[in-house]
């Protein structure tokens, strides 16, 4: 009579259990092959585009960021991003968005602030403080007190003014920020010249000032914020990085279709860590 091996059994169904785990997380890479990925919390979610010449689709050769997303996650895209404009214009755009749809929208994507920087726009600041009373623990005291600041005329007004209308007017949506990415030299005509980034503005700001500003805004507002200017890769002050953008000689400020899809790749797989909609049984 053959006895029976406790220890062989647990082997070998410990060896049958990991070979599934590795078969399923195979199958799980094949499923993102070709970028695509078969299903997601994304698919069939309306998202809504807003921002400047990164968004427009104002070049019918050139194949949007937004374009493979549709492809990939099969969202369907409302896009509403209008060449030149900034924060200000964004603005204008997100009333164009609840005027035509309503809040039938799951996603709000902000992908600008490239053009308030070229249009040495002031940083400003996010909030006006005053003292003010108030009532702790029954006894009534004097406190600084602060308030939003709303305006056009500074990056953080813009940021507040775009950002409340928002919360405001589309409270079960998500909303992303997207910063700007690394700006190249261009020259768009004789009287549009644009240097690239190792510059300041004239009011002696660099990019990063307002790329940050965005990430203050991010935690202010409790808004998730896609940082591309770290995290996509793009930089065309290299000469490796030419293949990414729309010219070598004229325009190394937008990207081409190539620099499109690099960036969609990282946008891609940051909203795969998010929530498509807050929309109950939707």
């Amino acid at each position: 009579m053959k006895v029976v091996n406790i220890f062989e059994i647990v082997m070998k169904n410990f060896f049958y259990a990991a070979f599934a785990i590795i078969i399923t997380i195979v199958n799980t890479n094949a499923q993102t092959t070709n970028n695509k990925v078969n299903t997601s919390q994304w698919e069939g979610k309306k998202v809504a585009f807003l921002g400047d010449s990164m968004t427009e689709k104002w070049d019918p050769e050139n194949k949007m960021y937004w374009e493979y997303l549709t492809d990939w996650l099969q969202i369907e895209p409302f896009v509403y991003g209008v060449n030149g404009d900034q924060w200000s214009g964004i603005y204008n755009q997100a009333k164009k968005l609840r005027a035509e749809r309503g809040v039938d929208i799951d996603a709000i994507i902000i992908f600008a602030g490239t053009n308030d920087y070229n249009a040495n726009l002031p940083l400003g600041k996010f909030f006006d403080e005053k003292l003010a009373e108030t009532n702790h623990n029954g006894k009534i005291v004097l406190r600084k007190y602060r308030t939003l600041i709303e305006n056009d005329t500074t990056f953080c007004g813009r940021i507040n003014k775009v950002i409340s209308y928002l919360k405001t007017n589309f409270p079960d949506q998500q909303i992303i920020i997207m910063t700007p990415i690394h700006r190249g030299y261009a020259k768009f005509g004789d009287k549009n010249i644009q240097p690239e980034e190792s510059f300041a503005n004239d009011l002696g700001f660099f990019i990063n000032g307002y790329v940050n500003t965005l990430k203050e805004a991010s935690s202010l507002w409790s808004v998730p914020i896609f940082d591309l200017f770290a995290d996509s890769g793009l930089y065309p002050m290299k000469e490796s990085q030419i293949k990414y953008f729309k010219n070598e000689k004229t325009d190394m400020l937008h990207i081409g279709s190539l620099g499109n899809f690099r960036l969609a790749k990282t946008i891609q797989f940051q909203l795969l860590s998010l929530p498509s909609t807050f929309v109950i049984d939707k």
